[in-house]
This record gives C-alpha cells, sequence and structure tokens, in this order.
C-alpha cells in the first residue's frame, strides 16, 4: 500500500467523489477508456503501432489497458518505472532514457528477468556495464538476462560506426542491438499545426537517415522508436517509423490538450474552496497537489481569473462576484499530468460520480 493511500482513501470506494478527502486524483474511467480507444484507433490507421509512454499515469491498470487495446508494449522513463510494469505483468518494456547509476542498473536487471526489457544507451561504457552486471545477476541467480536489448539513441555526433553490443551478445544471442530511439521534443509542443509537423517530419527523416547508416554498417535495425502525444500523426505516419510513444493522451491536461483533438479530461484534482473573501475564492491544492510546471491549472468549471498559487492552497479571482462558498466542492485540471500524478499516491477512480477503485501510482520518486 502506497504511504498516501490509508484507510480513508481505501474507504472512498463506493461513496461519492464529492465525499473525498481533499486533495484527491480522480480518474474518470469512462473518459480515459474513451481516450485509449480514440488513440487505437487512430494507430489502427497508421504504419507504425503503438508503445505508449505511462510516465504520465504510472499506473499498471491503465497499462494493462491499453495492451489490451492493441499497444505492443509500454515505454516507461526510470528504471524503477521499468521495474513496477515488469512486476505488474506488463511483459514488453522500452525504457527511453540511459540507466547509468549502480542502483537503477539492478533495478533494470531485475525486471529484465520478468519482462522483455529494452534500454536506450548512447555510451559505449555504459553498454560494458549493463553487460558485466547482467552477466553477474545471471549467474547469482543461475538465468540468463536473455530479454534484455540495448538501442542506440540518434542523437547529434553519432557516431559513424556505433560500436555492437559485444557484451550482452555473450549473455545471449538475443540480447543485442535492436534500433533506434529517436525523440522531436524540440517541436512536440509547437502550437502551430503546420509548424509542428513539418519541423517533426524533418527530425523523424533525419533520425531515418541515422538508421539507414547504421544498416550500411551492418548492424541490425528492426525497430525505429519515436513520437508524442503532440507529434503521433505525422511520426506515425512516416514509413520507416516501427513505433510511437504518445502518453499522456490518456490522461490528458491543458498542456496537451490544445496538441491533440480527439482526447478529453480523464485527471482531475479535486478540491475544497476553503476561503472566500470578495471575488477571491482560495482552494485547498497547491504545489504539492496540483503543481503548476507549465502554467496554472484551469479554473473550476473553466471560469475565474487565477491570482496565485502556493505550496498547500491556490486562488482563483471570479469579477462577477465568487460562485462559491466555504466548503463548496470544485475539480481543477492539471496542466501537466506527469508530475501532477507523481504528487498523489494513488488514483480515485470513478465512474457517473461513484468512486468504483483505488488504483496505485506506482515507482514515484522517493517511494522507491
Amino acid at each position: 500500500m502506497s504511504r498516501s493511500e490509508g484507510p480513508a482513501r481505501r474507504t472512498a470506494v463506493g461513496r461519492p467523489v464529492d465525499e473525498l478527502e481533499t486533495p484527491a486524483l480522480v480518474l474518470d474511467l469512462a473518459m480515459a477508456t474513451r481516450n485509449i480507444a480514440f488513440m487505437a484507433e487512430r494507430f489502427g490507421e497508421l504504419p507504425a503501432r503503438l508503445r505508449p509512454h505511462v510516465k504520465a499515469h504510472k499506473c499498471a491498470e491503465l497499462a494493462r489497458m491499453q495492451l489490451e487495446h492493441g499497444a505492443i508494449g509500454v515505454t516507461t522513463a526510470t528504471a524503477a518505472e521499468a521495474e513496477a510494469m515488469a512486476a505488474a505483468g506488463i511483459p514488453d518494456i522500452l525504457v527511453a532514457n540511459e540507466v547509468v547509476d549502480p542502483g537503477g542498473i539492478e533495478r533494470l536487471i531485475d525486471a529484465a528477468l520478468r519482462a522483455r526489457v529494452t534500454v536506450a544507451v548512447d555510451d559505449r561504457t555504459n553498454l560494458e556495464t549493463l553487460a558485466e552486471r547482467a552477466q553477474a545477476k545471471g549467474r547469482s541467480s543461475g538465468s540468463s538476462w536473455s530479454s534484455t536489448s540495448a538501442w542506440g539513441a540518434a542523437a547529434p555526433g553519432a557516431p559513424r560506426k556505433p560500436s555492437r553490443s559485444d557484451g550482452l551478445r555473450r549473455i545471449s544471442p538475443a540480447s543485442s542491438s535492436r534500433g533506434l530511439f529517436g525523440y522531436e521534443g524540440h517541436c512536440a509542443s509547437e502550437p502551430d499545426l503546420a509548424t509542428r509537423s513539418r519541423e517533426a517530419r524533418a527530425s523523424m527523416e533525419r533520425l531515418l537517415e541515422v538508421a539507414d547508416r547504421f544498416r550500411a554498417d551492418g548492424l541490425p535495425v528492426r525497430t525505429v522508436s519515436a513520437g508524442a502525444t503532440g507529434t503521433f500523426p505525422t511520426t506515425g505516419s512516416m514509413p520507416g517509423i516501427t513505433e510511437v510513444q504518445a502518453g499522456t493522451y490518456v490522461l490528458m491536461d491543458r498542456f496537451h490538450e490544445p496538441l491533440t483533438a480527439g482526447c478529453g479530461f480523464a485527471l482531475s484534482v479535486e478540491t475544497t474552496a476553503i476561503s472566500v473573501h470578495g471575488d477571491l475564492v482560495v482552494f485547498d491544492a497547491g504545489r504539492k497537489a496540483i503543481g503548476g510546471d507549465f502554467g496554472p491549472p484551469a479554473g473550476p468549471d473553466g471560469g475565474g481569473e487565477f491570482a496565485f498559487i502556493h505550496e498547500e492552497h491556490l486562488g482563483f479571482r471570479f469579477p462577477g462576484g465568487a460562485p462559491y462558498r466555504v466548503g463548496d466542492r470544485a475539480a481543477l485540471i492539471p496542466t501537466y499530468a506527469p508530475t501532477t500524478v507523481n504528487l498523489f499516491g494513488a488514483f480515485q477512480v470513478a465512474e457517473a460520480g461513484q468512486i468504483v477503485d483505488v488504483w496505485p501510482v506506482l515507482a514515484r520518486h522517493g517511494d522507491t
């Protein structure tokens, strides 16, 4: 049980959302399901497959729903997330990051004993360390680390002839380079659709050129992985890109909403009005509950003018007169879902205004 999921959280099942202890992280299950189905339908029209990034929700139940709707596996940002997903039975995991610290490498290897794990590598020393630790773990556990592969990261300055993953091949023929991972992060949040599409296409063309260079040097490139929620239509439509790592679409937030038509807000933070003075209403969710990484959350029901945010509370002004009294409830939509989710131990899962389940948020920083 998460440290944030105490008895009051568990006993919320069966009660109305407006009886939750606040602030609370609420998942609209119907909307999340619609978002997952929408993206699955879109990828049914694209040559690439969907490997959703779970850094946004960090939730095994949502990952399983994505697999049930056709995702080929999941993407994680950390070794801890990969370990948690593997422990939850997710069979195919890409860690879209270099894993260098010894503790993270141990987690990665433990995950690879449960699932097929792929990790990004752009440094030969890191690759050799992974191979050495995998061999040592295999000897001590009696297992081979045959499920783990190393990827090249198609970064600027990538070597003309990258080193082969010989250390991993010594563990098992299946443990070798699978392909390339790239990310068009410089343009993924570009507000102008035409500019975003043009820059994403140029970025993917460069990635595919690197893939051709790898093949010319005799290195296998079976998979080319890239993409994001804001660029999936362009990236996923390009022949040669085999999988796309869109993630936040499941929950949706204010940051991504202008970039992705077709997905609705499934995530909110349930709050209580704790102070009303004139046109100012103060709610009990601040930076420790809803964040503010890319701007303030939306006002309740889309109304109000943002006034301030502090650690435990935030305020909105209503020039026409405050429509809230002390004790009234409001659902606030986060600006950025991934960091908001990381502030809570669990989702309160809601259907038709009732809490139907509590789903843990896994591998939060500080919990692992």
